[in-house]
C-alpha cells in the first residue's frame, strides 16, 4: 500500500519533533559558543604579546611601558623604542585578538553547522522509528474507514509489537474496538440472512394454501376477494425477504469481477419494465451510450432495475409521466447511470434518509405501501461494494434525479473480456 502524501502546508508530527529538537541543539549550541567567545576574550584581555627588553623576551605588560624599559623587535628584524614600539605593541594586540576572535566565531560556527547538521539527520531517524507504530496504527484505520461497505475490513488487527507503553496501548484498545465491531457486523448480517431463509418456507407454505382454497370450485366471491388481498400482503413479504437477503449479499466484498457494459444493462431493464410502464401511464426513455465497468453483472442489472422500478413506482402517471434513464462515460474516467422521472415533490432534507432502509418518500409504512423500502438501500449497497457511490437530488416540478456513478473499467480487463 502506498503511503499517503502530506497535504500541501501540513507539516508531520515527525517533522515537527525533528525541527524542535534541532532549534533546541542549534539553541544550546549558540549558547554554548557564546558563552566561549566572552570567557576567552575576557582571557585575551589579560595578556599581551612578548616583547624584548633587551635582555630576554617576557610577557608585555598590561599598564604603560616606560619609554627607557620599552624595546621591540619586529618580525622583519627592525628594533622600535619608546612610543613608536608602545604603538606597534598596542596594533599587535588588537590583530591578535581580531584574529583570535575571528578564528572562535568562524570555526566553532562551522563545526556548529555540522554538528546541528548531524544531529537533525539523527533526529529525523529517531522520530521516525518513535513514531513507525503510530504510523501503523493510522495506515490501519485509513484502510477501515477508505472500505466501500461500512463492515469491510474489520477483520484487520493492527497486533502492535513492542515495549508495553502509552502507543502500544492505543493499538490494543483500537484492536479491541475494531473487533466489537466486526463481531456486531457479523451478527447482524447472519441475523438477516437466517431470518430471511426461515420465512421463506412459511410464507410459501401460506401461498400455496390461500391459491388452494381460492381455487376450490365451492368457493365464495369473498373467500376469493380475501385471498386476492391476501397474496398480496404474502407478495410483499416475499419482496422484504428477497430485499434483506439481496441487501445482505451486497454489503459483502465482490471477489470475482468481469467486465460489464451498463449500456447493454440499462437496454435489458428498460425492455423488461415496458409494460409496467405503460400499465402504469409512464413514457419510460433510455438514452444509452457505452459504459463499461467491472463488477457482478447480477447485482449491476439489480441496481439499475431498482432505480427504474422506483422511478416507474413513485410517479404521478398519466399525460407527461415519464422516466428517463442514461449511461455514459465521464471525462473523469468513471460511468454513471442516471435516472430521473416525474413524480410528487421530494423535499431536498429527506432525500438523505430515502437511502435507509424501510424508508419511504413521506414516511409511508403501511402494510399497503407502494414498495417495501429498500430498493435504493440496495442501490447504494451495490454501487458501494461495486467502488462507486450513489447521489440524489430533487428535481424542479417533482421527482428526483438519482445518479450512480462507479469506476470505469480498465483497457487492459476489456481487452481480456473480448479475447475471452
Amino acid at each position: 500500500m502506498t503511503r499517503p502524501r502530506a497535504l500541501p502546508g501540513r507539516i508531520t508530527l515527525r517533522a515537527r519533533l525533528t525541527l524542535i529538537y534541532s532549534g533546541l541543539f542549534l539553541t544550546a549550541g549558540l549558547l554554548l559558543i557564546g558563552i566561549t567567545y566572552v570567557l576567552f576574550n575576557q582571557q585575551l584581555s589579560r595578556n599581551g604579546p612578548a616583547v624584548d627588553t633587551g635582555i630576554a623576551s617576557s610577557a608585555a605588560p598590561t599598564g604603560p611601558i616606560p619609554e627607557k624599559q620599552l624595546s621591540v623587535v619586529t618580525s622583519g628584524g627592525d628594533r622600535l623604542t619608546g612610543a613608536a614600539a608602545e604603538q606597534w605593541l598596542l596594533n599587535q594586540q588588537d590583530t591578535l585578538h581580531e584574529a583570535a576572535a575571528t578564528s572562535l566565531i568562524t570555526q566553532g560556527g562551522l563545526a556548529l553547522l555540522l554538528v546541528v547538521g548531524a544531529a537533525t539527520g539523527s533526529g529525523w531517524l529517531v522520530a521516525g522509528r518513535v513514531l513507525a507504530p503510530l504510523r501503523q496504527v493510522t495506515e490501519t484505520a485509513r484502510r477501515i474507514a477508505g472500505a466501500p461497505a461500512a463492515d469491510r475490513g474489520l477483520h484487520e488487527r493492527i497486533a502492535l509489537r513492542g515495549p508495553d507503553d502509552e502507543v502500544k496501548d492505543l493499538a490494543d484498545t483500537f484492536d479491541t474496538m475494531v473487533g466489537r465491531l466486526d463481531r456486531s457486523f457479523d451478527g447482524q448480517r447472519l441475523f438477516v440472512a437466517n431470518a430471511s431463509h426461515e420465512l421463506r418456507t412459511p410464507l410459501t407454505l401460506s401461498r400455496a394454501l390461500i391459491e388452494l382454497a381460492m381455487h376450490r370450485r365451492t368457493a365464495s366471491e369473498d373467500v376469493k376477494q380475501l385471498g386476492k388481498d391476501l397474496l398480496e400482503i404474502n407478495s410483499r413479504h416475499e419482496r422484504l425477504i428477497s430485499g434483506l437477503l439481496l441487501l445482505a449479499r451486497s454489503e459483502h466484498e465482490i471477489t470475482e469481477k468481469t467486465m460489464v457494459d451498463l449500456e447493454d444493462v440499462v437496454n435489458h431493464v428498460t425492455a423488461q419494465n415496458a409494460a409496467h410502464a405503460r400499465e402504469a401511464g409512464v413514457a419510460l426513455r433510455e438514452e444509452t451510450y457505452p459504459a463499461p465497468t467491472s463488477g457482478d453483472g447480477l447485482l449491476l442489472e439489480r441496481l439499475v432495475h431498482n432505480l427504474v422500478e422506483n422511478g416507474i413506482r413513485h410517479n404521478v402517471g398519466g399525460d407527461g409521466a415519464w422516466v428517463r434513464v442514461i449511461s455514459r462515460t465521464m471525462a473523469n474516467g468513471c460511468v454513471t447511470v442516471e435516472v430521473s422521472n416525474t413524480g410528487p415533490a421530494v423535499p431536498p432534507y429527506e432525500i438523505a434518509s430515502l437511502f435507509e432502509p424501510f424508508r419511504r418518500a413521506g414516511g409511508d409504512r403501511l402494510v399497503t405501501a407502494k414498495g417495501v423500502g429498500l430498493g435504493l438501500s440496495i442501490v447504494r449497497s451495490i454501487a458501494r461494494a461495486h467502488g462507486g457511490d450513489v447521489t440524489a437530488r430533487p428535481r424542479e416540478g417533482g421527482g428526483m434525479t438519482v445518479t450512480v456513478t462507479l469506476p470505469c473499467c480498465p483497457e487492459d480487463e476489456r481487452t481480456e473480456t473480448v479475447a475471452a
